[in-house]
């Protein structure tokens, strides 16, 4: 029961940072129509911002790590939130009105941009943090067996269950919710209608940015070691995630995201290890066979 257990708190956390940046694929794909391929890879440059802040802060001597965390909060959610916009702005706006498939040519394109250019700026090799935050409570003990909780993973759960209720709020009671509830049903009558379609979009993908610029940091305390590669292989399981959930739905990327990590964490530890991600992928398959909307998805209407 003890190692069920710390499987479980291993792949609620995995599975919250995974929710995110799936929340990011969710939100543009609802609005326009189209998957954001770089997403992945505006999560990288989020994580080696926390990096990059975090030694610059320890360069000159600052030393309050509650502070420190919260200033690495901040600036990866800016500049990160900067990337975001840069991305519509250069990949997706001027080819919105071109066939559905430039966007998707344009934000592949985008992706190996990113990672060729921090690659060039930062270098191939791993980027090292030593541990920030440390300790944790003890839930069960029994026959040698341990369910540990850590410090680290209780703030990360809990601050995904912050940012979705924010998010929700953001989506069901204020203005720009509004509009981008309308846009996603119909952007040419929200545009009609008065709503600033261009605005609500660029808001929507930095919305998003900032969300995985959290998860990037997440990611970066966690597991102490990031590179340039990471937003690969995570874009494309908050993408599954994304898709398990129902593509388009808020709730479903968040509940996809900790389907995949409870599916990871599991397999790893009861089977093999190598194959988790072919665990992941493979209820993926059977999700888009079976049932092609994914747990909460809606099929599409077709207007005419």
């Amino acid at each position: 029961m003890e190692y069920f257990v710390q499987q479980l708190i291993n792949g609620l956390t995995l599975g919250s940072i995974y929710g995110l940046i799936a929340i990011g694929y969710t939100m543009v794909y609802g609005i326009i129509g189209m998957i954001n391929f770089a997403h992945g890879d505006i999560y990288m440059i989020g994580a080696f911002l926390s990096v990059i802040t975090f030694l610059v802060l320890g360069t000159i001597g600052f030393t309050f790590i509650p502070l420190a965390l919260i200033i690495m909060l901040l600036i990866s959610v800016v500049l990160t939130a900067a990337y975001g916009w840069t991305v519509e702005r250069i990949a997706y706006r001027p080819l919105r009105g071109s066939f559905r498939l430039a966007p998707l040519i344009s934000a592949i394109g985008m992706s190996i941009f990113l990672q060729n250019y921090v690659q060039l700026l930062q270098g191939a090799r791993n980027k090292p943090l030593q541990p920030i935050i440390s300790g944790g409570v003890v839930l069960m003990e029994k026959d040698g067996l341990t369910a540990y909780m850590s410090y680290l993973q209780m703030v990360i759960i809990v601050l995904t269950i912050v940012l979705m209720a924010a998010f929700s709020y953001l989506i069901a009671k204020t203005s720009l919710g509004r509009a981008q509830r309308a846009c996603e049903q119909d952007r040419k009558m929200a545009s009609l209608l008065g709503v600033n379609v261009d605005r609500t979009i660029s808001l929507t993908f930095v919305i998003g940015a900032a969300l995985a610029a959290v998860a990037g940091l997440m990611v970066t305390l966690y597991y102490g070691v990031i590179d340039f590669f990471i937003g690969f292989l995570a874009g494309i399981k908050a993408f599954t995630a994304a898709v398990l959930g129902g593509i388009g739905s808020i709730t479903g990327a968040m509940l996809g995201g900790v389907l995949i990590g409870l599916i990871e964490a599991f397999w790893s530890a009861y089977f093999s290890v190598e194959y988790k991600d072919l665990a992941a992928f493979s209820v993926l398959v059977l999700v888009l066979i079976f049932r092609p909307t994914g747990l909460l998805g809606k099929p599409e209407i077709e207007k005419v």
